[in-house]
Formats: structure tokens, C-alpha cells, sequence
């Protein structure tokens, strides 16, 4: 009896081996796990964890080498950026109108530039990014976590406003001072965020302050592609910007230098009447004196200790005739000439605190730069500069006189370059750009000149 129960189990035992030996584990593929990842970037990451059916092996978790295991938590990672593509390619690269490199191209899309992506096909991944529509390489797209990584590098975050006018205070506290008010929609980039509240940059007032949070919306932004098309017409428009910038500077400096030539005739002129009455007065005189000549000699030397003790009070006076115009800053230059030099930097970029000509600066910024140039000295600040030159009105404005602008306050400053248009650091958007005198909604407060 008991040998026969121990043959069962035997039996038993065997036929659990036989079903087990027999039976196929199910295989984990790289289908299986990236099937649904199929992104430039992501689909790279997660084929080190994955295998071909054809590779793949069964083996039991306990020998699987470390590197080799995978966790749940790793499998499902995801990220904001699965469908948003960074450039990562040294300067652009090219969007085609098809997944080929013989294919026609439509458009660029530059370093950091971003991009929806629409679709992969093959090493190609097909985009929507400003007005293209495309196929770029995925060579040069960065995806997904990567893309992630990129983000805070080449993108901009900013605050729309959400509420009707909203106060930008100077300390996160809304008890703190109002520096300014921003209307609604209108967008601001971000420089800090907190929990409650949102640092913002209003670049035309040269201001940084906080709002509630509550009432903002905030957003990563960059920067899109660019169709052949819109880059053709962007670069002859600034062409076209610069030269008539260059035609307004040169009409402005023949229109001041026949100014000139003109004060100089009527000075001329002025001086020559001048000397026509010395000359009348002087003959007049020469007839006194030859009548007077019988005159006795004690006279004529009481005459000449006269003229002698006359001499230090005619000295006097003529030391103290001198006068200076103290609204007028020392420097060397004209402002038409200090108009074509600003003139050269158009195109550079717009750097909030900045001050350099080339490699960015500000409004009150630029302006001290280019006058720092022609040996004057002004302050950092637009407001401040407002305090320096001479008040000449709107209409007799010339080249190289400042333009400062603002509502309630100054807060912009621009270099009138002469027919009726200035050039100033704009903002981040524009750079540093030429504008008709009158193309902000702000109210011109005053203008001065600096250079005579």
C-alpha cells in the first residue's frame, strides 16, 4: 500500500515537469514596451531595455543581470514634452516637404526652436511648427525627457494676464508698493515663480515686479520655424528698414549742415555790419581829434594818464564776458554723427540691464553706450538721462537728440535719427530697431538735445 502511494506521487511530480518543460513563457519585446513610443528620443531611451523576439530569452528574474532589469516605474515613464520637438542642430535644420533628403525644403527650423510632432516615418519625423509643415531628420530633434532637459535652456517662460488690469508690485506682498498696472492679455516673461506669485519683466518700462499668481496664466514659450518664404521677405524688410534709416540719417546731416551754413552766413553777415559801424565811428573820430590837435601838451598828457588808468576796468570786463549753457553736456561730436553710429547696431539684440552695443542692451542702455562713445557720460537710466541736455521741442528736433517717452513717468528713451523716425533697443521681441517718433501709445514727455 504504501509503495503504491509513493508511485503516485512520483507519477504526479513527473507529469507536473512534463507540462512545465513543454509550456512557452510569454516574451517581453521591444514591440511590447515601445509600441506606443514611437518618438525620436523616447524610442532610443527604451531600446536598451528592450529586445527582439529573436533575442529575447526566457530566464528567471533572479539570474537576469542587473542592467538588464527593467522597472514598472521606468517602463510607464513619460513626459510633457512626448510630443514636442526641440532643434538640436548646430545652427537650423531643414524642413522638407516630404520624409527624403531629395525632397523640396519648405522651411528651417533653428537651434531651440520647437515643433509639434505630428508622425514618424522611418529616421523622419513629421512636424507643425509656425506656418510649415513638414519632415525634419530625427537626428537633429531632441523629444521627450531630452527635449524636457532642454526646455528651461532655449525656452521662455511667460505670464499671460488672465485679469481685467492687474497691479505689478514691487515685493511679493499686496500690501507692497504699485510700480505699474498691465492690461489683460498682454504677456510678460517670467524671471521667478513661487507658489503664490509670479516675477514678471515689463520691458518697455524697464520695470521687474510681482502679480498674484491668481490671476496670471503661465506658459513655456520658444521660438517656431520659419518658412523659406517668410525669411526671404523678413530679410528684405530689414534691408528696407536699414535703408531708410541710412537716407533719414543722411538727409538729417545735410539738412543740419545747411543749417549750419546758414548760421554761419548770418553770422558772417552780422559781423560784417558790426565792423562797417566800427569803421564809421572810427573815421568820425579821426575827425575830432585833427581838429583838436592845437589842443596845449599839459592837456594831452592829463589825457594819455587818463587812457592809462582806464585800461584795467576795460580788462575786467572783457575776462567776465565769457558765458556757458549749462543744459549743454561736454563731448566731442555732432548729433548726426552720433545718429549714423547708433545706426550701426540695428539688428542686435535687446538685453534688459544691458548696455552692450553688440552683444545686447537695453533702451537707457544703448543710449549710454552710444554717447559714451562721443565722450559724454550719462546714467543708466532713462528717467535719469531725462535730466541731462536741452529741452528743444518735438518739431525742431535734429539727429542725435534723445526722445523719452512714458505714462506718468519716463520710462523709454530712444535717438531721434531725423525724419520723424528714432532708433532705441525696443524690447527682446524687436531688438535693436528703428521707429517712426510717434509708434508707441505712450506720450512723448520731452526731448533733449545733448550734443549741440
Amino acid at each position: 500500500m504504501k509503495k503504491r502511494s509513493i508511485a503516485k506521487v512520483t507519477l504526479c511530480c513527473g507529469a507536473a515537469l512534463a507540462i512545465v518543460a513543454t509550456t512557452k513563457a510569454p516574451v517581453v519585446t521591444s514591440a511590447t514596451l515601445c509600441g506606443e513610443k514611437g518618438l525620436a528620443g523616447i524610442s532610443i531611451t527604451l531600446d536598451k531595455y528592450c529586445a527582439t523576439e529573436e533575442e529575447t530569452q526566457v530566464v528567471g528574474a533572479s539570474e537576469m543581470p542587473e542592467s538588464n532589469v527593467v522597472s514598472q516605474s521606468a517602463i510607464n515613464e513619460t513626459s510633457q514634452f512626448d510630443n514636442i520637438g526641440i532643434s538640436i542642430a548646430n545652427n537650423y535644420v531643414n524642413i522638407r516637404k516630404k520624409a527624403s533628403e531629395e525632397s523640396k525644403v519648405i522651411g528651417k527650423l533653428y537651434k531651440g526652436a520647437a515643433a509639434t510632432i505630428l508622425g514618424t516615418d522611418g529616421q523622419w519625423i513629421k512636424i507643425e511648427s509656425g506656418s510649415c509643415t513638414g519632415y525634419v531628420s530625427q537626428d537633429f530633434l531632441a523629444t521627450g525627457l531630452r527635449a524636457e532637459e532642454l526646455a528651461d535652456e532655449y525656452g521662455k517662460k511667460v505670464a499671460t494676464v488672465t485679469a481685467t488690469t492687474l497691479k505689478v508690485r514691487e515685493k511679493a506682498d499686496t500690501e507692497a508698493t504699485c510700480l505699474t498696472m498691465v492690461p489683460n492679455g498682454e504677456t510678460y516673461e517670467v524671471v521667478k515663480e513661487t507658489d503664490e506669485w509670479v516675477k514678471i519683466k515689463v520691458e518697455d518700462e524697464e520695470i521687474r515686479g510681482f502679480v498674484s499668481k491668481e490671476y496670471v496664466d503661465v506658459d513655456m514659450e520658444f521660438e517656431k520655424a520659419i518658412s523659406i518664404k517668410e525669411e526671404k521677405e523678413k530679410l528684405r524688410r530689414e534691408a528696407e528698414e536699414r535703408r531708410a534709416a541710412e537716407e533719414a540719417a543722411r538727409a538729417a546731416e545735410e539738412a543740419a549742415r545747411a543749417a549750419e551754413e546758414a548760421a554761419r552766413a548770418e553770422e558772417e553777415a552780422r559781423n560784417a555790419a558790426t565792423n562797417n559801424s566800427s569803421t564809421s565811428s572810427s573815421s568820425s573820430s579821426s575827425s575830432s581829434s585833427s581838429n583838436s590837435s592845437s589842443s596845449s601838451s599839459s592837456k594831452s598828457s592829463s589825457s594819455s594818464k587818463s587812457s592809462t588808468s582806464s585800461k584795467s576796468p576795460s580788462s575786467s570786463s572783457s575776462s567776465s564776458s565769457g558765458s556757458s549753457d549749462s543744459g549743454t553736456v561736454k563731448g566731442s561730436g555732432t548729433g548726426s554723427e552720433v545718429a549714423s553710429y547708433a545706426l550701426q547696431f540695428v539688428g542686435n539684440p535687446y538685453v534688459w540691464g544691458g548696455s552692450s552695443l553688440t552683444g545686447g542692451a537695453d533702451c537707457s542702455g544703448f543710449v549710454m553706450s552710444v554717447y559714451a562713445h562721443f565722450g559724454v557720460s550719462l546714467p543708466h537710466s532713462s528717467s535719469s538721462q531725462a535730466s541731462y541736455g536741452t529741452s528743444v521741442s518735438l518739431s525742431s528736433a535734429q539727429p542725435g537728440d534723445l526722445v523719452f517717452y512714458g505714462n506718468g513717468g519716463i520710462n523709454h528713451v530712444g535717438i531721434y535719427i531725423g525724419g520723424g523716425r528714432i532708433v532705441h533697443a525696443k524690447g527682446r521681441a524687436y531688438g535693436i530697431t528703428t521707429d517712426a517718433v510717434g509708434y508707441s501709445s505712450k506720450r512723448i514727455v520731452c526731448v533733449k538735445r545733448i550734443l549741440k
